[in-house]
C-alpha cells in the first residue's frame, strides 16, 4: 500500500493506493473518496466477542470495513471527523503500537488490531483505559484533533503530556499519571492529572483536546427538551 496524504495540516486527507488484490480495513465512515475497482466488504472484525470489546470498551466501530481492490492503483480516500492532522505508522513483528480512542482511522490488511487496557494512566485522562493494539507488520493511518506532534524519546528521556492530547505510542514506552504540580496546584489550575511518558520510543500528540471541544459545546449550546 501506498500512502499520500493532502490538505494537511488542518483538513488532512489519506490516500491509500493499493495494488491488485490489496486490502486496507478502515473505520466505520471514515471513507470519503474511492476509485473505481474497490469491493467494500463491513464485518465483525474478529468475530462477535472481539467486535463488543473494540466497540464498547475501545470506542471504536461495531463493525470493520475493508476495501479490497481488484486492478492496480485503485485508491480510498479516508479522513476523521474533526478538522486536524494524519499520520502513517509502520508497525514491524518486534514494534507494535497503542492508538487511542477516536485515533484510527485504517490500517493495512497485515496489520492486526486488538482493544487492551491501556493502563489507568489513560483513564484519570478521562479518555477511557482502553487503546486500540496494532502488531504485526504494515502501516497504521491514524488521525489528530489539530496539529501533529511526533516525539522521539531516547531512553530515560521522558516529557509530560495532557492525555486527551495523546494520540499513539510505541510499545515499551513508559507511562505514570500524576497530577500537575501537586493535588492543590491541578484544583487551582485546572489541569488535573497529565501522564509522564517515557522513553525510549515514540510518542505522537495532538495539539487539540476532543474532550474539551465536547465540554465547551456542552455549555454553549442550549439543552434540548423533549
Amino acid at each position: 500500500m501506498q500512502t499520500e496524504i493532502r490538505h494537511a495540516p488542518a483538513f488532512a486527507v489519506a490516500r491509500l493506493i493499493l495494488a491488485n488484490g490489496e486490502s486496507v480495513k478502515a473505520e466505520t465512515g471514515a471513507m470519503a473518496a474511492m476509485s473505481a475497482g474497490i469491493q467494500i466488504e463491513a464485518k465483525m472484525e474478529g468475530g462477535i466477542f472481539k467486535a463488543l470489546k473494540r466497540s464498547a470498551l475501545g470506542g471504536d466501530s461495531f463493525f470493520v470495513t475493508t476495501y479490497s481492490a481488484s486492478t492496480d492503483n485503485a485508491w480510498v480516500d479516508v479522513a476523521a471527523n474533526l478538522p486536524g492532522d494524519i499520520a502513517i505508522l509502520d508497525v514491524s513483528s518486534d514494534r507494535g503500537v497503542a492508538v487511542t480512542k477516536g485515533s484510527w482511522l485504517a490500517n493495512e490488511a497485515s496489520v492486526n488490531m486488538d482493544t487492551k487496557w491501556g493502563g489507568s494512566n489513560n483513564l484519570f485522562g478521562g479518555e477511557g483505559g482502553f487503546v486500540a493494539h496494532m502488531t504485526g507488520q504494515g502501516k497504521v493511518v491514524v488521525a489528530s484533533y489539530g496539529a501533529l506532534d511526533l516525539h522521539t524519546l531516547a531512553a530515560g528521556e521522558s516529557f509530560t503530556v495532557d492525555s486527551g492530547h495523546l494520540v499513539a505510542y510505541d510499545d515499551g514506552v513508559g507511562m505514570e499519571a500524576k497530577t500537575a504540580g501537586g493535588f492543590m496546584n491541578a484544583v487551582k489550575s485546572g489541569e488535573g492529572f497529565v501522564v509522564e511518558m517515557r522513553g525510549p520510543g515514540r510518542v505522537w500528540t495532538q495539539t487539540r483536546n476532543p474532550s474539551g471541544l465536547v465540554n465547551w459545546l456542552t455549555q454553549v449550546l442550549p439543552f434540548t427538551r423533549s
